[in-house]
């Protein structure tokens, strides 16, 4: 310890100076520590990576509109031949508007295919469905257990699946991501996905 008055050299224990007497003062620290740099994560870092966003295939509901169509002229031309046949003299109007009113049926389809969206981001599978009411599920990576395409003939010869993904959430436990284009190669995105999060 230094004598802060005449610069001596004294004993850690001594209380007064060996040299000019003054009562030695405990030293105050000479350096000041620099503020330690503190990481704070900024917004870029914190957001999620978008992998892929696909939709239900739009291929059956194109094939039941072509099949509708058919079907509705084919109503029209029967509907109408029995009416001359009977002898009922009903407008050809309402029969055009019956064959009409059966293209509901697919737009219904396309409607409800329209609304569901899946998407992969590198923390979760997001699936939205709704229009004006919105609905968004998230399935964590982590809780997914396992991923299996299946395919129906019908979808093998279009080269659709359907997208199994087992979660280990016990109140929902199966996740199906329906008839898309390619279910193996968005299998294979998801699967390599999640072993990039368990590294």
């Amino acid at each position: 310890m230094f004598c802060t008055n005449c610069g001596s050299k004294n004993s850690v224990e001594a209380i007064y100076c060996q040299k000019c007497g003054k009562m030695l003062e405990a030293e105050e620290e000479t350096r000041i520590a620099r503020p330690s740099k503190i990481q704070v994560s900024t917004a870029e870092n914190d957001e999620e990576r978008h992998i892929f966003s696909v939709s239900p295939t739009m291929l059956f509901v194109k094939i039941g509109y072509g099949l509708t169509i058919f079907g509705a002229l084919l109503l029209v031309a029967a509907l109408t031949f029995f009416d001359q046949l009977i002898g009922i003299n009903i407008s050809g109007w309402i029969y055009v508007l019956f064959g009409l009113a059966l293209l509901l049926i697919p737009a219904f389809y396309h409607f409800r295919q329209k609304l569901i969206r899946y998407t992969l981001t590198d923390a979760k599978i997001e699936i939205d469905r709704g229009l004006i009411s919105k609905q968004t599920r998230n399935v964590p990576l982590r809780t997914i257990q396992d991923v299996t395409v299946a395919a129906t003939p019908a979808q093998r010869l279009f080269g659709l699946g359907d997208l199994i993904i087992e979660n280990a959430n016990e109140n929902d436990g199966k996740i199906i991501l329906k008839n898309i284009n390619s279910p193996k190669k968005y299998a294979d995105v998801l699967l390599k996905q999640m072993r990039q999060l368990n590294k």
